[in-house]
């Protein structure tokens, strides 16, 4: 059928785009770019910010041109002067109510808001009133709600229920007193929130953050007092990190990261790729048990920690189903203060374990009871996002693109190309069929890419075949895509062996924790996804160790420490325990 298209006219330009599309979109055909605050592509349209106003022939109002659609002879000007004075008062009058405090703010240099009273020439406070105030929600443990700096754009409500299918965040209130926030305005911790940091991405100002740990670390790296500072950093980092610096998405950074982090004073600089080798093993042998009829199928994997919450909370009936293995974080951070500890004579509680990770959700994770020692010592004594640590280089004065390259320090920095690709959706399950591949074949040839779970979909299903065996599996990320594979489970419509679950869309290269994408990028924007993912497909490309089993290192600490994979010893340091959670607002 062919396509019907339009005809219209925008600043005195004529052009033909297909019916539906919006006025927004049609402009940037043309290379005009509409000034948006509320607008994001990856959700839907919700019109309520209106800095994106256009004049239309004939029409008395002005239109939102991010959700008008065209139609046939329209007649748009998206630059009069009359449409240029309406986008700033509208902007002047979103600064009125908000705090001034741009040079102390977090997202100073980095804010919508703030580049779009830029752009429109907003240069005084015109209106003085009444101005909204909230107190902050600082008791979470990994997301901060700062109401006084909500525009009401409401991405956070759209992300957290169209992408993340939680509905933890809505308006509340009218007129002048609304305000975003979960259930009854209660604390985050308490509510639905599964501490993904979607909201955080997604966010135009400051209204929600991650909880800072950059003093807790500052305090410990000025002030040793005698304790051993031991940091390690997660797969999606070293693709990440180097966007804070002006390097172009995707670049690898591993190994100037390595040599800031020394120079930030930290004792030992190991790779959180080592726990994500040591996680397939255990998984894989989980895995392998189970389809030998120990446990139920299919295996879920629990590398996620936004997703163990998730489940902790809307399907504990799938708890069972749900691997035991701690996340690569915490296994590094067990092994930090258990193993290493020993190897250098040292007291568990005199080492400070610093992780970098991707994720918001991982300072959640690193403060659960489970996640210590059983005198009380947490395994994990601080998690930085990459957006923290990046500030912190630069506090301290490092230029970090011209640093040498330096390299992780054993035993704990060894690791295989497996390891890498963890940072991408898909990355997990590809890392556990090369390992079980070669377990159910007993050949150390068995295939090492499995393109058909690679790539930024939503949702991946694929049928393996490794020699006579079939293995179905599923590859999920943003947890609407979860829920439906967890409803197909349920309801028995399809069958699987093995899923991959990640909390946030694109995996860990996207995660909540990562840096703000450039002006010339929309947050979520499959683009950066995909450039993220190609760096760590190559770093592994490039490695002589491509599985997990094939790790010297890892291979002698089951030697030396651990005995056997899923054994006692490792049962009780590397895997752990879910249970339901009832927080206010679910019923």
């Amino acid at each position: 059928m062919t396509e019907k298209m339009i005809n219209l006219t925008i600043d005195g330009e004529a052009l033909q785009v297909p019916a539906g599309t919006t006025i927004l979109k049609a402009a940037e055909r043309l290379g005009i770019n509409i000034p948006r605050l509320c607008y994001h592509p990856s959700l839907s349209v919700e019109g309520a910010c209106r800095v994106c106003v256009v004049q239309v022939k004939g029409q008395t109002a002005y239109q939102a041109s991010c959700s008008a659609q065209v139609w046939e002879g329209m007649d748009v000007q998206t630059n009069s002067p009359e449409i240029r004075q309406a986008r700033r008062d509208i902007v002047e009058l979103l600064l009125d109510n908000h705090p001034m405090d741009c040079q102390t703010c977090d997202r100073d240099g980095n804010c919508e808001l703030q580049r779009q009273a830029y752009r429109l020439g907003v240069r005084e406070r015109h209106f003085e009133g009444r101005r909204k105030q909230y107190a902050t929600d600082e008791a979470s443990r990994s997301v901060i709600r700062t109401p006084e700096k909500c525009i009401l754009c409401g991405r956070c409500v759209r992300v957290c229920a169209e992408v993340q299918g939680v509905f933890n965040l809505s308006q509340q209130g009218r007129g002048f007193n609304t305000v975003v926030g979960p259930a009854n305005l209660g604390p985050m911790d308490e509510s639905a929130c599964i501490q993904c940091g979607q909201c955080i991405a997604v966010c135009p100002t400051a209204a929600f953050l991650e909880k800072d740990h950059t003093e807790r670390v500052w305090a410990a790296l000025n002030h040793k007092g005698g304790k051993h500072l031991v940091v390690h950093t997660a797969p999606a980092i070293r693709a990440t990190i180097g966007e804070e610096f002006g390097l172009p998405i995707g670049t690898p950074v591993a190994g100037k990261l390595v040599t800031a982090l020394r120079r930030l004073g930290f004792d030992q600089v190991f790779d959180t790729n080592f726990g994500a080798d040591l996680t397939i093993i255990e998984e894989a042998t989980e895995f392998l048990k189970r389809m030998g009829g120990e446990g139920p199928l299919p295996l879920l994997t629990s590398c996620s920690p936004g997703w163990v919450n998730f489940v902790e909370k809307f399907y504990p009936e799938m708890i069972p189903y749900t691997s035991s293995c701690k996340s690569p974080m915490q296994m590094m951070s067990s092994l930090i203060k258990t193993y290493y500890a020993e190897k250098k004579g040292l007291d568990p509680k005199d080492i400070f374990t610093v992780a970098i990770m991707p994720c918001v959700a991982k300072k959640y994770e690193g403060g659960r009871e489970e996640h210590a020692m059983t005198d009380g010592t947490p395994y994990t004594d601080a998690v930085l996002t990459t957006r923290e640590l990046a500030w912190m280089i630069k506090s301290y004065g490092i230029d970090f693109t011209h640093l040498p390259d330096g390299e992780f320090d054993r035993p704990l920095g060894v690791s295989s190309g497996a390891a890498d690709i963890f940072g991408a959706t898909g990355g997990v399950m590809e890392a556990a069929l090369r390992t079980a591949a070669v377990k159910l074949t007993g050949e150390e040839l068995g295939p090492l890419n499995f393109e058909e779970v690679r790539g930024v979909t939503g949702l991946k299903e694929a049928t393996i075949r490794i020699e006579d065996q079939e293995i179905t599996v599923a590859v999920a990320n943003g947890l609407t895509n979860a829920k439906q594979v967890l409803e197909f489970i349920k309801s028995g419509e399809k069958t699987y062996h093995l899923v991959e679950i990640m909390a946030c869309p694109g995996g860990c290269i996207m995660g909540g924790g990562q840096p703000y994408p450039p002006m010339d990028y929309e947050v979520l924007d499959p683009e950066i996804a995909k450039l993220r993912a190609r760096a760590l497909y190559d770093i592994d490309g490039h490695k002589q160790l491509r599985r997990s089993h094939e790790n010297p290192a890892i291979l002698k600490l089951y030697t030396e420490y651990l005995g056997e994979p899923n054994g006692e010893k490792a049962h009780d340091l590397l895997h752990t325990h879910y249970e339901a959670r009832n927080p206010r607002g679910i019923r």
